[in-house]
């Protein structure tokens, strides 16, 4: 019997509320050397404002920020959820053709590598200034963990299973569908974990470049309107408001994954805590 995590967090000294604290504490550390260096420096607030300044323009603006954060946050899951689905769907493709998985991969990793500030303007004159554009945009960002994972999880298959099925003379869609698919899902949560933080990102991204239209209103056009009239406690607030909306999204992933991989945690010998 494998050790749970929690027995082995035990064994090495961690529990649950040192994880807890750990943070809590480096985060009043840095807050308490920034308030130093403000006021040591005299730095103007313009430049950079106290942590007060910053948690005070949170609580000022909250209804603004809350409004913005639902709104991101809905292109957010958009994006995430067409990242998944498209993904997962080539995936599959790639998984069945070795000629398809060569000729087309690479145009995967060049839709990765190349800048979205390249294509952004183009998607804006093809699909307008509103959320369709914001979540295509979060979706080309996060889209590609979703392929690279869930393609190594078709395609990672135990030999002995696949003898298995071929000795019972399955075809190659049962195949998929009742070997290679479930045996996957593990890989396609790992790539969830990953896209989610890159589909808050595309979001904000998307509504930095649809901000200047004004039909559009998310945390990215509170920010650019923050920053052009210089209010920089507020275009501070407006950044941890998106912090904690990428923590939101990530602990919602992390607990759905943990939730649906625990039938198979279950068949390794282990619970997850």
């Amino acid at each position: 019997m494998m050790a749970t995590p929690a027995t082995t967090s035990t064994k090495n000294g961690i529990g649950q509320w040192p994880s807890i604290v750990a943070p809590v504490v480096v985060f009043a550390v840095v807050a308490l050397v920034w308030h130093v260096v403000v006021v040591a420096f005299k730095i103007p607030p313009v430049i950079l404002p106290k942590p007060g300044d910053v948690l005070t323009a949170m609580w000022t603006q909250r209804s603004e920020l809350m409004r913005a954060s639902w709104v991101t946050l809905q292109a957010s899951l958009l994006g995430l959820l067409a990242s998944a689905l498209i993904g997962s769907a080539i995936a599959v493709l790639f998984s069945q053709s070795v000629w398809v998985r060569t000729a087309l991969y690479p145009y995967v990793i060049f839709l990765q590598t190349v800048p979205i500030v390249a294509i952004a303007p183009l998607l804006i004159i093809w699909s307008g200034t509103g959320l369709r554009t914001v979540v295509l945009v979060s979706c080309i960002i996060s889209i590609f963990p979703i392929i690279s994972n869930v393609t190594s999880g078709l395609l990672s298959i135990d030999q002995n299973h696949l003898d298995l099925f071929r000795m019972q003379g399955a075809s190659r869609w049962k195949t998929l569908f009742k070997l290679r698919m479930p045996s996957s899902v593990p890989n396609l949560v790992l790539g969830l974990r990953v896209s989610c933080g890159l589909a808050v990102i595309g979001a904000i991204v998307g509504e930095l470049f649809v901000a200047s239209s004004g039909a559009y209103d998310g945390l990215g056009m509170v920010m650019n309107a923050k920053q052009a009239n210089y209010k920089t406690a507020e275009l501070m607030a407006a950044i941890l408001a998106c912090t904690f909306l990428g923590i939101l999204l990530f602990v919602s992933v992390q607990f759905l994954g943990s939730f649906v991989l625990r039938r198979w945690t279950k068949d390794a010998g282990f619970e997850t805590s």
